[in-house]
């Protein structure tokens, strides 16, 4: 048997490494896409282009706008002179933003009234819209409690001493709250899955395309025997492209990694069993490569949705909710991202490893059953 198998091994990583496109695709790919979704992917909202429509011209209103430039968070693209030329740019596409402030605005807090001022959000994106205007809120209500505070310090010839709530905030485990240390671990998960998949859904379909197929059937070779010998080289090749990711993870984009190396890499092994299962149940009930490629992606885009890696799960329906926990990224996001971040371990982290266990030997056993019946 380990004759048979170490044979099979040493045909299948020939196979594979001896075609320089596909060397490209499992070791150079990898390495780009990680690069492009570290900078790409963030939720952090920073150098919103606005304009300003400032109607007033005063000190009072410069200041309030000079507030927002410090803020870091708006970039100051153009003074407007007119609703035409503001309208056109946000049309445009060229702001996201307009601070409009209405003329009247220094004289009016001088006579000790509210002063309004206008701010208009491209509303398109409405997650990034919510942001922008709740820094908007923060920078406005500080620029009133400094009115406040003058004015108290004017009518009782002393700085007045106001009584407020101070709110003292503290974050776990993302300290700076960077979303690019959310969304750099989850890569890893998307990656192995989608080269594992890639990989394992063409490799029987590869076999039968070629004619070695019947070549194969007629060895001693048992079924056990060519599975392992199909997803043991892949398996290989995943854990290698993890430990390059894990390495550009920490090393460029400075991502913690507060857990176990030694736990992350036998859970990805337990992932590892799901995504291969998947990719040979798909190959063995697949005709043509196109095919096994057209389902894998068929598999991996709800895959990827439903996971939570871009859109919290507690905020699906119900129906969708319970669905998630079909999916295998799920439970690895959430290892990945406890051993990243937060340094748990198996105590904590167990159930989501029981699931993936779970799934992998189902899936390899239907994977195996499925090639036995072709084999007939």
């Amino acid at each position: 048997m380990w004759e048979r198998l170490r044979e099979m091994l040493i045909k299948e990583f020939i196979q594979v490494l001896r075609d320089p496109k596909m060397k490209r695709i499992i070791f150079l790919m990898p390495i780009i896409q990680v690069l492009v979704f570290g900078y790409a992917v963030t939720t952090d909202v920073n150098h919103v282009p606005t304009a300003v429509y400032d109607l007033d011209n005063s000190v009072a209103s410069r200041d309030l706008i000079a507030r927002f430039v410090r803020s870091g968070y708006f970039d100051i693209v153009e003074n407007v002179v007119d609703a035409a030329r503001a309208e056109h740019l946000m049309d445009q596409g060229h702001i996201s933003v307009l601070v409009r402030v209405d003329r009247g605005f220094e004289n009016t807090l001088n006579a000790g009234h509210s002063a309004p001022v206008q701010m208009i959000v491209d509303g398109t994106d409405s997650n990034t819209a919510g942001i922008v205007l709740s820094y908007g809120a923060k920078i406005a209500n500080a620029y009133s409690q400094q009115i406040l505070v003058s004015e108290m310090s004017r009518l009782h010839g002393r700085t007045a001493a106001l009584p407020q709530v101070n709110l003292e905030s503290r974050a776990w485990f993302n300290e700076n709250l960077e979303s690019r240390n959310f969304f750099v671990p989850g890569v890893i998960s998307l990656l192995v899955m989608l080269i594992t998949l890639l990989l394992t859904s063409m490799a029987v379909v590869r076999e039968k395309e070629i004619g070695t197929m019947e070549q194969i059937m007629v060895t001693p070779i048992s079924p056990a025997e060519f599975i392992l010998g199909k997803t043991l080289p892949f398996a290989a090749i995943a854990l290698f492209d993890v430990l390059v990711i894990t390495l550009i993870a920490v090393f460029w984009f400075s991502v913690p990694v507060r857990g176990s190396l030694v736990l992350l890499f036998f859970a990805t092994t337990i992932y590892l069993m799901t995504s291969l299962g998947i990719g040979l149940l798909i190959s063995t009930i697949s005709q043509t490569q196109q095919q096994a490629m057209l389902t894998t992606f068929l598999f991996f885009q709800p895959a990827v949705l439903l996971s939570g890696f871009m859109f919290p799960i507690a905020n699906m329906p119900r129906v969708i909710q319970w669905l998630t926990y079909l999916d295998p990224l799920r439970y690895f996001l959430v290892i990945l991202r406890g051993l990243f971040l937060k340094g748990i371990g198996v105590r904590i982290l167990w159930p989501q490893m029981l699931a993936l266990g779970v799934m992998g030997i189902s899936t390899l056993w239907l994977a195996s059953k499925r090639f036995k019946k072709t084999m007939v």
